[in-house]
C-alpha cells in the first residue's frame, strides 16, 4: 500500500482529520462501517465493536459497544483512524478518543443520498480505496423511482415504551424512497416515544416490524396491531447503511408487497 500525503480533510460534521498516509489500521464504532469497510478494505480493520455482527465471518478484536467503547482497547490496538456516527456514538468518547491523539471521523447519516455520500467521502477520500461495486450497485437501486403504494405506514423499533422511526431519520427515508408514507409525518423527535392511544391513533394501513433493535418476531408484535397488516422486516434492511444498500431495497418491497397482496386476496 503506497503512501500519500493528505492535508486536511473534514468529517460530515466539519470537524478537521488531518492524516499524514492512507490509514492502514482502522477500528470501526458503527455496526454499518464496519461491514462496509470489511467487505471493501478487509486488511486494514483491526476493531469492531460486540454489536458488528456483519459480515458473518467477522474475525477481530472487539472493543465493547456503540455507547459503552474500550478506550484502553482500542488504544492497544495502534490505529491510525476510528470511525464513527453522530446517532450511533457518543460524543463524549469521540472527544476523549480524540484527546487521547487517536483521529476520529465521524459520519452523519439521516437520509439515503446522505449515507451514499458519507460512504463514498469516507472510502475514496479519506480510506483511498475507490468507489466498491456494491456501493454503485447500491447508488443504482436506490435511484429508481418509488415503487409502493403511498400507504401510511408506521416503523416501531422498540415496545415497552413504544418508539417509532420518524420522518428526518434513515429508515424514514427509506421507507419514503419505497413510496409508503412513514407516519407520524412532522418535525417532531427523530424517533417518537408513544403510549398506547396515541400509537393507536396513528390509524396506520400498514406497520413494518423489524427484528433489530427490538426484536420483534411473528409471536411477539403483530398482535399489538389487530386488524392492521403487518410485514417482519429484516431490521438490517431497514436500518444499516453499507453493503446491505445493494439488495435492501428489492428485498423491502418483496416483503412489503407479498404482505400487502396477502390483505386484499
Amino acid at each position: 500500500m503506497s503512501g500519500r500525503t493528505v492535508t486536511t480533510l473534514h468529517d460530515d460534521l466539519g470537524c478537521p482529520l488531518r492524516l499524514e498516509n492512507v490509514p492502514g489500521r482502522i477500528v470501526s464504532l458503527v455496526p454499518s462501517l464496519t461491514e462496509a469497510l470489511a467487505v471493501t478494505v478487509p486488511d486494514r480493520l483491526v476493531g469492531a465493536t460486540d454489536w458488528c455482527t456483519h459480515p458473518a465471518d467477522l474475525d477481530v478484536p472487539r472493543v465493547r459497544g456503540t455507547k459503552n467503547p474500550d478506550h484502553a482497547a482500542i488504544g492497544r490496538l495502534r490505529p491510525d483512524l476510528v470511525v464513527a456516527n453522530q446517532e450511533e456514538n457518543r460524543r463524549i468518547d469521540v472527544d476523549r478518543l480524540r484527546d487521547a491523539g487517536i483521529p476520529v471521523w465521524v459520519t452523519q447519516v439521516e437520509s439515503v443520498d446522505q449515507a451514499l455520500a458519507s460512504l463514498r467521502r469516507l472510502l475514496i477520500e479519506v480510506i483511498g480505496a475507490g468507489e466498491p461495486g456494491w456501493l454503485l450497485a447500491a447508488s443504482s437501486a436506490w435511484a429508481r423511482p418509488p415503487e409502493l403504494p403511498a400507504v401510511r405506514v408506521v416503523v416501531p423499533i422498540w415496545r415497552d415504551p413504544w418508539m417509532v422511526v420518524g420522518t428526518r431519520t434513515f429508515s424514514g427515508d427509506v421507507v419514503a424512497r419505497l413510496g409508503l408514507t412513514p407516519v407520524p409525518a412532522d418535525d417532531g423527535p427523530r424517533y417518537p416515544r408513544l403510549d398506547r392511544s396515541e400509537l393507536d391513533a396513528l390509524a396506520p394501513d400498514l406497520v413494518l416490524l423489524p427484528d433489530e433493535p427490538y426484536p420483534f418476531a411473528a409471536d411477539d408484535g403483530p398482535e399489538a396491531f389487530p386488524g392492521c397488516p403487518v410485514a417482519l422486516v429484516s431490521g438490517r434492511d431497514l436500518t444499516w447503511y453499507g453493503p446491505s444498500m445493494a439488495t435492501s431495497r428489492a428485498d423491502l418491497i418483496v416483503r412489503i408487497n407479498t404482505t400487502l397482496e396477502s390483505c386484499t386476496s
